[in-house]
C-alpha cells in the first residue's frame, strides 16, 4: 500500500532547515510531493540558489522516509524560493514585522553573555569559542557573534568558512557545531583589515544585532574587541542587558588591563558575573585572576591552563572542546560554561536601548 500524502509530509515535519533550525514544512519550502508506486519524489525552495547545506536536506530526507510504511524509493529536487516567497519567509520568522528590527532582535529570554579583556593576546577569543561550544553541550541554544571588529578570529578557531545567507533584507548565519556565528570576518576578502571609523563600525554591530536572524537562542555569547574603545563603547550601549566575564592572564600587568575593561563594562549597564584566569601556570604564574576577581568584587569562575594542545586544536579550526573533549583543559572549560549557566539571573529588569536610524 502506498502511503498517503498526510504520512509523506509528516515524515517531512522532521527535516530541519539546518540553518534557519525549523521544519521545512513550517518555513512552505515544500514545493512539491508525489509517489508513483512508492517512489516518492520531493521538491524543496531554498532559500536562495547554490545553497552549501544541499547534502543536509539529502541525508535529513532520506532518514525520514526510511520507516515510513510503503515508501520504496527517494529521490529529491531543488528549486529556488521567489523574491515573495523570501519576503513572506521574512515576517514569518520576524514573527509578521515588515519594518527593519530596531534595537536587539533577541528574545527577551535570550541572555547575552560578553566576553572581554583589556588587552588583546590573552586567549578571549579561544575562551569564547570553547565557552559557547561547552555551553551548547549542557542543552543551550547558542549564537556567538564576533564583534572583535579589529582582530577578528572566531571564524578560523570554529572552522567555519562557509559565508551568511542574505533572505531578502534578513541575515541567516552559518551554523556548526550547533553554534550560529556572525562574523565581520565573513564580509571582508582573505585576511583584509578592517580600515573603518567608530560611526561604521557602530552601524556594523548594528545590523549583526538587528538584522540578523538569530532565531531561538538561550544565549548568544559575544567575542568583545579587548580595551575600551569606541567599539567596547557602542557594543556596551547596544548591550546594556548583557553579562560581562573578564579574561585576563595571571601577571599582575595584564590583571591592571583587564581591571579597567571590567569598570568600562559596569560604567555602560553591563553585568560582571566573573573572571577567568586564562593561561595559568608555570610561564606566566598564577593569581592574577583572584586578584582581579577581588579588586571587581566578583567571582573567579576558573583557571584555564596554559596548554599546547589548545593552541593546536585552535589553529586545525577545532576547538579542544570539541576535539580533545576528555583532556584537562577542556573540562575545566565545561566547568566554566556550567557555572555561568547556575548564574543564571531570575530576571533582567533594565530595558534595551532603542537605536536611532
Amino acid at each position: 500500500m502506498e502511503p498517503s500524502r498526510d504520512q509523506l509530509l509528516e515524515a517531512l515535519g522532521r527535516v530541519i532547515d539546518p540553518e534557519l533550525r525549523r521544519p521545512v514544512t513550517e518555513l512552505d519550502m515544500v514545493r512539491r510531493v508525489d509517489v508513483d508506486q512508492g517512489h516518492v519524489a520531493v521538491t524543496i525552495a531554498l532559500t536562495v540558489a547554490g545553497c552549501p547545506l544541499r547534502s543536509s536536506f539529502e541525508d535529513q530526507v532520506r532518514d525520514v522516509f526510511r520507516d515510513v510504511p510503503g515508501v520504496t524509493g527517494v529521490s529529491l529536487s531543488f528549486d529556488v524560493m521567489t523574491p515573495d516567497e523570501r519576503t513572506t519567509l521574512t515576517q514569518k520568522l520576524r514573527g509578521g514585522l515588515n519594518e527593519r528590527t530596531k534595537g536587539l532582535s533577541l528574545d527577551a529570554a535570550t541572555r547575552v553573555v560578553a566576553v572581554c579583556s583589556g588587552k588583546g593576546g590573552v586567549g578571549k577569543s579561544t575562551l569564547t569559542a570553547n565557552l559557547a561550544i561547552a555551553l551548547t553541550e549542557l542543552g543551550q541554544r547558542v549564537g556567538v557573534l564576533d564583534a572583535d571588529v579589529y582582530g577578528h578570529s572566531i571564524p578560523h578557531i570554529l572552522g567555519i568558512r562557509q559565508k551568511p545567507v542574505l533572505v531578502d533584507r534578513m541575515i541567516v548565519p552559518p551554523v556548526k557545531h550547533d553554534l550560529k556565528l556572525m562574523s565581520i570576518g565573513f564580509f571582508l576578502d582573505d585576511n583584509q583589515p578592517v580600515m573603518w571609523r567608530g560611526p561604521m563600525l557602530h552601524r556594523a554591530l548594528e545590523q549583526f544585532l538587528s538584522d540578523v536572524h538569530w532565531g531561538e537562542l538561550d544565549v548568544l555569547v559575544v567575542d568583545m574587541p579587548p580595551g575600551t574603545g569606541d567599539v567596547a563603547i557602542s557594543l556596551g550601549q547596544l548591550l546594556p542587558r548583557a553579562e560581562t566575564i573578564v579574561v585576563t592572564t595571571p601577571q599582575p600587568a595584564a590583571q591592571e588591563v583587564a581591571a579597567r575593561a571590567g569598570v568600562m563594562a559596569q560604567k555602560t549597564g553591563m553585568r560582571l558575573i566573573g573572571v577567568v584566569e586564562n593561561m595559568s601556570g608555570d610561564v606566566f604564574g598564577s593569581g592574577g585572576g583572584e586578584r582581579l576577581a577581588h579588586e571587581l568584587g566578583i567571582p573567579l569562575l576558573g583557571r584555564v591552563p596554559l596548554d599546547p594542545i589548545v593552541r593546536e586544536c585552535g589553529d586545525a579550526g577545532q576547538p579542544i572542546t570539541a576535539a580533545a573533549p576528555a583532556a584537562p583543559t577542556a573540562a575545566e572549560l565545561r566547568r566554566i560554561a556550567s557555572t555561568v549557566v547556575d548564574l543564571r539571573p531570575g530576571t533582567i529588569v533594565k530595558p534595551l536601548s532603542l537605536v536611532s536610524q
